[in-house]
């Protein structure tokens, strides 16, 4: 028995009320993902993680991440290495943070279907160094999480990252830097900080 279109009706705008009210309350992961891919002539090298933190509140519009920076994991034990106590110097600057909002994005436009493409601007800390960064990026809510990604150019020189000269040519000057994260409501989290631990 098919039933009257009136009746579904309350059923609708409760679902569409639910996504709504997520939509505007914020998400949390901890094993977001970021990478980064440098190609040179000689070698390629590109490092992950999958220890991010990070809270979206689409409330305030807000954001923010940090990670471990020795959580990154290279192909070659050497880069690894080289990459810890060479370049990023992990042992004194530990992690990478970033804390900024989203520009002029509706938060109710999330809950509609697909991603949608956002601005991010915010600032970057890297190796004891903190930059204004302006990031492209896509949010979309699918089922109970919201997915965003983003991808962005990082230059070494911008943050104080020496590169030797012996192997200044095997290392390109710029990074790409690719966030992935998949995240799920807070239940309750009305008024708390949106910054992760």
């Amino acid at each position: 028995m098919k039933r009257p279109f009136f009746l579904l009706l309350p059923t609708l705008l409760l679902l569409t009320g639910l996504s709504y009210s997520h939509a505007q309350g914020k998400y949390l992961t901890k094993t977001g993902r970021v990478s980064f891919f440098s190609a040179t002539p000689i070698e390629d090298i590109e490092a992950k993680t999958q220890q991010v933190a990070a809270v979206l509140d689409f409330g305030t519009g807000q954001l923010a991440f940090t990670l471990p920076v020795k959580s990154f994991v290279f192909r070659r034990t050497l880069m690894q290495e080289h990459f810890n106590e060479n370049y990023i110097e992990s042992d004194k600057f530990p992690k990478a943070t970033f804390s900024g909002h989203f520009v002029g994005f509706d938060a109710a436009t999330l809950g509609a279907a697909g991603p949608h493409n956002v601005q991010v601007d915010g600032d970057l800390t890297l190796h004891g160094v903190t930059r204004h960064v302006q990031v492209p990026a896509s949010v979309e809510l699918k089922g109970n999480q919201v997915l965003a990604f983003a991808t962005f150019p990082v230059a070494s020189a911008d943050y104080n990252i020496e590169i030797p000269l012996l192997v200044r040519n095997n290392i390109a000057k710029t990074v790409t830097v690719r966030v992935a994260l998949a995240c799920d409501p807070v239940a309750g989290a009305v008024g708390a900080s949106t910054e992760p631990r």
